[in-house]
């Protein structure tokens, strides 16, 4: 894929430690314009699938267009879980093609997981662990602080389907609360909730709520529609940027004693404006 450097200009994105929206594009053979076409469509990062978007018989021919396409074009790739055939297959078709942003590993559950990953691609590739199951989710800690480790991901259909577990937020909010506070003690960028089905379009904004209140920055995505809602409702609205700018004035010209600690509210007001400058919204 060729870019005009004027196209360059108008896609650029944020950074992944920033990204929002993470649209899972499945790795389908020949694909090659369905990949460009996500690539310049809103979402903050494409991961080309080659996991759970693949029947198992297009794996190994959307293993290699992937590869092929990631010769001139540039995403992350969705690979299959530590222990399958697949895994060592998709490492071996990644190691070396030039526009790998980064690795998304499927099912990781222990820090071996992500550390044999890592240990097989080039050195710096960041690399996502997808928290999909009970086991995972004990051991996210340890995954959170495993080197190589550069963000966390709830698969949450899998997990469901491991735990039992209904869709209601009220029931995951333990597991969404625990990837949060092992990323944030791990010093990782807060981590990124799963998606709103594609038949569910109607709860996207609902559910993109949830998981901001919940303390996570990005969230998965499987329509490409759905990337500018999520992108609007995980930035920083211009209500909350005034609202903090206001915060911090009142802060630095207190007119009497405060109601609240003011440490705390100064940061939350602080981070507000730090990321709506780092998303160019200010």
């Amino acid at each position: 894929m060729t870019v005009s450097p004027q196209l360059t200009e108008r896609l650029r994105k944020p950074h992944w430690s920033l990204a929002r929206t993470w649209l899972l594009q499945p790795g389908i053979p020949d694909g090659a314009a369905v990949y460009d076409a996500a690539v310049t469509g809103s979402a903050d990062a494409v991961v080309l699938d080659i996991e759970d978007g693949l029947p198992a018989s297009q794996k190994s021919d959307g293993r290699a267009a992937v590869a092929e396409w990631l010769g001139g074009g540039s995403a992350w790739v969705r690979i299959n879980a530590v222990g399958t055939p697949e895994w060592s297959a998709d490492l071996d078709a990644l190691t070396d093609v030039p526009g790998l942003s980064g690795v998304m590993l499927a099912k990781a559950e222990s820090p071996d997981d992500v550390a044999s990953t890592a240990a097989r691609l080039p050195s710096g590739t960041p690399v996502v662990a997808l928290v999909e199951s009970a086991l995972g989710l004990e051991s996210v800690s340890d995954i959170a602080r495993t080197r190589g480790c550069s963000r966390i991901a709830f698969g949450v259909g899998d997990f469901r389907r491991d735990t039992g577990m209904s869709a209601d937020p009220t029931v995951l909010a333990y597991a969404r609360a625990r990837l949060v506070i092992a990323s944030r003690a791990a010093g990782l960028p807060a981590p990124i909730d799963g998606p709103t089905l594609r038949d569910q379009t109607r709860h996207l904004a609902r559910e993109t709520a949830v998981a901001k209140a919940a303390g996570m920055t990005g969230r998965l995505c499987l329509v490409l529609d759905h990337a500018e809602t999520i992108n609007s409702l995980l930035s920083p609205s211009p209500l909350e940027i005034d609202e903090a700018r206001g915060t911090l004035a009142r802060l630095d010209a207190p007119t009497g004693p405060y109601d609240g600690s003011v440490g705390p509210t100064r940061a939350r007001a602080e981070a507000v404006l730090d990321l709506a400058e780092k998303l160019g919204l200010v």
